[in-house]
């Protein structure tokens, strides 16, 4: 039997047949249109809530298999980017397709380290926030204003343009999150100081209080960066897809990542180790875990949180890598006591059968809560400390949608259930 890269169809409201191309496993929606009852039908559309089984772009940047647990960034296997990069080197990768040379990346981190710092009206800004502000809010407004501030940042179409605008935001967010969590607690903003690293210029601009200069412990540094590493992009997430459908219409990038990062603002994204810390502490202690995963399994009322993924059907990469992580940095700040009931709990899910055959695995917000909050951050920070290395994932998928000739400005279609027309009724009708 001969085989060809082909779906066949048959419409049995007409008894037409039609023959549509397989490309890469998928077909094209659009195809579909020409499948109809008569001329002036619309022809045929796909139906896909939460998009649970719809390519919208292709894209070179981050593949995954979540049933085999793997993620890589331009073809490099995350626990290897984690063990032996950096998140700069990383956020070039994801920019550029390739890893730097030694040359490129000095350039590249000499470029961001002079484009950390803020105008000053930024403050003021900021400091127009109550006092009790979340942090992400700031950051997300904040973010948005800064189109402002650039109005060049307009001309998408021009590529050194762009370029500068890259490495203003990724160099700008870490200061735009600690100033935010400054201004929450009431302290004086920090400056960056350029003489320090990435993420040791942003715990300096969190933590420094009265000494002439902060010194990051270099272990919570490397962990911040690894866990900056393991976030920077994860294919087409809800706030991946936000930032490629505002931008779509050809906004400047900082209203894009401000779309981007007020989609991570919500519970159900960026805010999901939040609930894992909140589960965890409700437990209290591990006598106490056998009966809240009865409580699980019975369905009443408790979630296991920081367990399965939409993507992930095996064990999420990055959890692995920062399961190992955490007694390291625990090793600096002392053991969070959670620790031993989320080992206990994943012990149980990985083992019992009922987690067994949901495929119920630990994803990247089972641990990274505990670094956090071993590290001193308060909770409200954490959907900020996703947001710092995001907007390099981002901006890369921002920029590869620029450049894909197939994408248009986003829009998509709908199934009407409403009124059929209606005669309009004067007020004084009406029932």
């Amino acid at each position: 039997m001969t085989t060809k890269n082909t779906l066949s169809i048959t419409d049995n409201r007409t008894g037409k047949a039609y023959e549509l191309p397989i490309t890469d496993g998928t077909i094209r929606a659009l195809d579909l249109r020409n499948i109809k009852v008569d001329e002036e039908d619309f022809g045929l559309m796909t139906y896909d809530p939460a998009f649970m089984n719809t390519a919208s772009c292709r894209s070179a940047i981050t593949f995954i298999d979540g049933d085999k647990g793997i993620l890589r960034y331009r073809g490099y296997d995350i626990a290897e980017l984690a063990e032996k990069s950096t998140h700069l080197e990383v956020s070039y990768l994801l920019m550029n397709g390739e890893l730097p040379t030694k040359e490129a990346l000095a350039k590249f981190e000499n470029e961001v380290t002079h484009h950390t710092f803020l105008h000053e009206n930024v403050k003021d800004f900021i400091d127009g926030f109550r006092y009790d502000a979340h942090p992400m809010g700031m950051l997300v407004a904040t973010v948005g204003a800064l189109s402002t501030f650039y109005p060049e940042a307009k001309d998408i179409r021009n590529r050194d343009n762009r370029r500068l605008q890259i490495v203003r935001l990724i160099a700008k967010m870490p200061t735009i999150a600690a100033w935010s969590y400054r201004h929450e607690v009431g302290l004086p903003y920090v400056y960056p100081d350029n003489d320090l690293g990435y993420t040791a210029n942003f715990l300096s601009m969190m933590k420094r209080m009265a000494e002439s200069k902060y010194q990051a412990n270099p272990v919570l540094a490397r962990a911040l960066d690894v866990l900056f590493i393991l976030h920077a992009d994860h294919e087409q997430n809800c706030s991946t897809s936000a930032m490629r459908g505002v931008g779509s219409s050809e906004v400047d990038p900082y209203s894009a990542v401000a779309a981007a990062a007020a989609a991570l603002y919500g519970p159900l994204h960026g805010g999901a180790n939040e609930a894992v810390l909140r589960m965890l502490n409700e437990i209290g202690s591990l006598d106490k875990v056998p009966d809240f995963i009865a409580r699980v399994k019975s369905g009443e009322g408790s979630r296991l949180m920081g367990f399965g993924h939409r993507v992930y059907k095996n064990y999420d990469p990055r959890a692995k890598v920062i399961k190992k992580l955490a007694y390291d940095v625990f090793e600096v700040t002392g053991k969070n006591p959670l620790i031993d009931i989320a080992v206990e709990l994943e012990r149980i899910a990985l083992e019992d059968e009922y987690f067994v055959k949901r495929k119920l695995y630990p994803n990247v917000d089972f641990y990274s809560g505990l670094i956090y909050q071993a590290m001193g951050f308060p909770v409200d920070m954490f959907p900020v400390l996703f947001a710092i290395p995001r907007v390099a994932g981002w901006l890369a998928q921002w920029e590869e949608m620029l450049a894909d000739k197939e994408q248009k400005i986003s829009r998509p279609r709908q199934i009407y259930t409403g009124h059929d027309v209606r005669p309009y009724v004067t007020i004084d009708k009406r029932g």
